[in-house]
């Protein structure tokens, strides 16, 4: 699990009314545009446009498995999706610019079924699908202006008033700005709404075509019912994002159990994998009391030894942990995630070199993923021993070609470069990383000394070429 940032701007969120509030900032406060409002008034934007975001492999391939279904049948190419963790422990999700779904570490901690976190999913596949992050930014857009205008006809009578010097002129003026902008602001909230309540039935739809229940959506709407059962009772309805919970589940609920699919259940196979997943991300994630509290001590279940584990190599000395990880191998040898484990808590207490068999192991079970092998690039970068700097700049582009945000993977990739003596790959190598974490100007001056050095049409010429010639979209 390698903690990675991003910066984004999502869109939609699978989150219940009353839930934590946003933070505002003293800009939020001071400006009249309605379409910051409406961003911001959504509780799962508040705090993303910079957000921690966390990688792990196995994860990201249960979700994966989850989604290719429901992908299908709406008609997108999964190659094109990306999918992020956020290590927070609310139960969300959301979309951003239309091929990037972010889910919560609570969402899938929380849900006790694999059916529960689908129907999660699904929505949020149907925003993808129905382009709703373009459709929401032309309608804002449309409020925006209608909110403008109005309140320049606002300000032309307060200034009148005022001229004139009737004051109550002045304050009705003052009134219809302040009206205007609160009827554009709902005017975006009703479409956003009835926006959510479409994704909500394209959801059951998605799933009755690929024979899954919508019963675990229910349970979790169910959920975010209780959870704010006397908060809604004081929550004006016409300043949500999002229908009411209580409201969502009687749109449905005739719908799921009149489906033939309503009485089936998860594939076996599917639920031990959600349990394994869940155990890891609260051994990663939670307080060792906290996993005890999950996790009894007597509790000998596969998902408990691995949270076990994972929380033993985390806050102890690695030889207890390695026992405990060395049981699940045993258990299930093939099991590529348990021999990542194992390279990771080596690794990361310092012996690139014991680190290496079991990485290469876990690369030999899982030859697709990006990131186990981007894990391998550095622990043979680690060692700085020369017969292993091949080996390594081959994992890490291979890796890195299907991980391309991986800032890390691009840092490991330089050093490769170093050691072998070869600047120019390893200036643009630095260039990458710094592109992928954002900071532009630095990216830039790297790729240009590359460029310097290499020769012109080349592939790595042409690809630090992009980074010089890179310029930043405009904010409108």
């Amino acid at each position: 699990m390698r903690p990675e940032f991003l910066r984004s701007k999502p869109h939609s969120a699978w989150k219940e009314p009353g839930a934590a509030k946003p933070r505002r900032s003293s800009l939020f406060r001071r400006t009249a545009a309605v379409a910051l409002a409406v961003m911001i008034a959504d509780a799962a934007l508040g705090a993303a446009s910079a957000v921690s975001i966390v990688r792990d492999a196995e994860t990201e391939a249960l979700i994966k498995t989850y989604l290719a279904p429901i992908f299908k049948v709406a008609g997108i190419r999964s190659e094109n999706r990306q999918v992020f963790l956020i290590p927070d422990q609310s139960f969300n999700a959301f979309v951003a610019d239309g091929s990037k779904i972010f889910v919560n570490v609570g969402a899938i901690v929380t849900a006790e079924t694999p059916g529960e976190l689908i129907g999660v999913l699904a929505h949020e596949t149907a925003h993808v699908a129905h382009g709703d992050l373009g459709r929401i930014k032309q309608q804002m857009q449309t409020a925006k202006t209608a909110a403008l205008i109005a309140a320049l006809i606002g300000l032309g009578a307060a200034a009148a008033g005022a001229a004139a010097g009737v004051g109550g002129l002045a304050q009705a003026g003052s009134g219809l700005i302040y009206g205007s902008q609160t009827a554009a602001q709902r005017s975006v909230l009703s479409y956003r709404r009835a926006q959510e309540s479409e994704a909500d039935r394209e959801a059951v739809h998605y799933l009755d075509k690929t024979g899954q229940s919508g019963a675990g959506m229910l349970k979790t709407l169910g959920r975010f019912a209780n959870d704010t059962l006397f908060s809604s009772r004081t929550i004006n309805s016409y300043v949500l994002s999002h229908p009411l919970p209580r409201e969502r589940i009687v749109a449905l609920e005739e719908i799921v159990k009149q489906s033939p699919n309503y009485s089936r259940t998860d594939p076996p196979e599917l639920l031990r994998r959600h349990k394994m997943v869940q155990a890891k991300l609260v051994g990663f994630t939670w307080s060792p009391d906290k996993i005890d509290r999950r996790y009894a001590r007597n509790d000998k279940s596969r998902e408990a030894r691995y949270a076990r584990a994972i929380a033993a190599y985390l806050h102890g000395p690695l030889s207890p942990a390695l026992k405990l990880i060395d049981g699940l191998i045993q258990s299930e040898p093939g099991n590529p995630y348990f021999w990542e484990l194992k390279g990771q808590a080596i690794l990361e207490r310092g012996s690139p070199a014991e680190s290496i068999a079991p990485l290469r192991k876990a690369v030999t079970l899982a030859p697709k993923s990006g990131l186990i092998r981007i894990l391998l690039g550095q622990a043979l970068v680690a060692t700085e021993k020369p017969g292993t700097l091949d080996e390594a700049i081959q994992n890490l582009t291979i890796g890195l070609q299907a991980e391309p945000d991986v800032s890390v993977g691009y840092r490991a990739l330089a050093r490769a470069h170093a050691l072998q003596g070869d600047i120019a790959l390893a200036e643009l190598a630095t260039a990458q990383g710094y592109f992928t974490d954002g900071a532009i100007r630095d990216a830039k001056g790297h790729a240009a000394r590359a460029q310097s050095k290499l020769k012109r049409g080349t592939p790595a010429w042409i690809r630090a070429d992009d980074i010089v010639s890179y310029e930043q979209p405009k904010i409108r």
